[in-house]
């Protein structure tokens, strides 16, 4: 198999944690205007081919059992990779071993010229391991090259049903649309929003006011946003599987840029969660409390809620004005710049500042609404 050499490019990862949410926020919207879709979707069909499908998972999908002949295909690539695997390792001792004998040939060779007692046995003896060896390498390499052929040509044939597919996929979705028909798609009363989990104890959750919804369209659309990144999580897993295990090609990059993105998605979701009540916290004497009772608690803990952000907020913002002072980079050999995940910091704790305000404000309302 052909190794992969790509390495994603900085502006590249960048601009898709950007573009990539406001894409598919876009998409959302436009497909929640349109009327109700068919049973099966052709973009999510040429999605799970993209995907998936080197394992037939985009014919599952469609309900089509001919997927399973991905299957023995795909297994038999994995297995001529740990065979390829292996049988370079023997290869590499092989040529260690050559590297060895070449030098006893060389040094006898030297001590036959000097007249040493016995030179002359050794030397031959060299140089009949040399030709073992030589011997050796031709079979083992010739071994690694049948199982690189082999995986490659069960890759090409992977390739082939994918390109067939690719082109019958359009007629495939409407044949299974036509069978499975379109469900209706649920309705929310005028106004309502999707519900969301979270701890149901909050009393503030039903409130609304011109202060503070802003604070919570902006929490909104904040977590809505960077949800869409665990989407950007597939692909490059996805690539780095295949790469890895059909390709033999390991990534410097995916991980550390995952790790990096998930770092920065925890942080600025922070304060959509609190806007719907989805932090853990224990409640075992918050939930016996009444209404009334929740709130006045509310209130006397937001002090070291506030105090915390607060204290978040000074040291991410020093944390992000040294990590851009220099310009800090990874110390991996990607080397992707740090500031920006580290600005998250900042950003994170002013959003969840706004959220916590706002959620005071809702307190304060609620408990004077109570005590009138």
């Amino acid at each position: 198999m052909p190794s992969l050499t790509f390495v994603l490019p900085h502006w590249l990862y960048w601009a898709g944690l950007i573009l990539f949410p406001l894409i598919a926020m876009w998409m959302v919207r436009r497909a929640e205007r349109r009327p109700a879709p068919g049973a099966v979707s052709l973009p999510l069909a040429y999605m799970f081919l993209i995907t998936g499908g080197f394992v037939g998972i985009h014919r599952f999908y469609l309900r089509s059992r001919l997927g399973a002949l991905y299957l023995p295909l795909f297994a038999g690539i994995l297995y001529s990779n740990v065979k390829y695997r292996a049988a370079r390792e023997v290869v590499s001792g092989v040529k260690r071993d050559l590297m060895g004998a070449d030098f006893d040939v060389e040094r006898f060779t030297k001590a036959v010229a000097a007249g040493a007692d016995g030179a002359a046995a050794r030397l031959e003896s060299a140089r009949q391991a040399l030709g073992a060896l030589n011997a050796k390498l031709a079979g083992v390499t010739a071994t690694l090259d049948g199982w690189d052929t082999a995986a490659f040509a069960l890759a090409a044939a992977i390739a082939a049903f994918l390109l067939v597919d690719a082109v019958l996929l359009p007629g495939l979705t409407r044949r299974q649309a036509a069978r499975e028909g379109a469900p209706p798609r649920p309705t929310l009363p005028v106004g309502a929003t999707e519900a969301v989990a979270g701890t149901g104890e909050d009393p503030t959750l039903r409130v609304r006011s011109r202060l503070t919804d802003p604070i919570d369209r902006l929490s909104g659309w904040t977590g809505n946003f960077v949800a869409y990144w665990s989407v950007l999580a597939v692909f490059v897993y996805y690539y780095e599987v295949m790469a890895r295990y059909v390709f033999n090609s390991p990534t410097n990059w995916a991980h550390e840029s995952m790790f990096l993105m998930f770092g920065a998605q925890y942080l600025l979701s922070g304060a959509f969660a609190l806007r719907e009540d989805s932090h853990v916290r224990v409640d075992v004497v918050y939930m016996m409390l009444s209404e009334r009772g929740k709130l006045i608690a509310d209130i006397i803990t937001s002090a070291f809620f506030f105090l915390f952000c607060g204290v978040l907020l000074v040291t991410g913002w020093i944390f992000a004005a040294d990590s851009i002072r220099v310009w800090e980079v990874s110390f991996t050999e990607w080397a992707i710049q740090y500031w920006p995940v580290k600005m998250t910091i900042a950003i994170g704790a002013a959003l969840i500042l706004l959220q916590g305000a706002a959620r005071l404000i809702k307190d304060i309302v609620l408990l004077r609404g109570a005590r009138s």
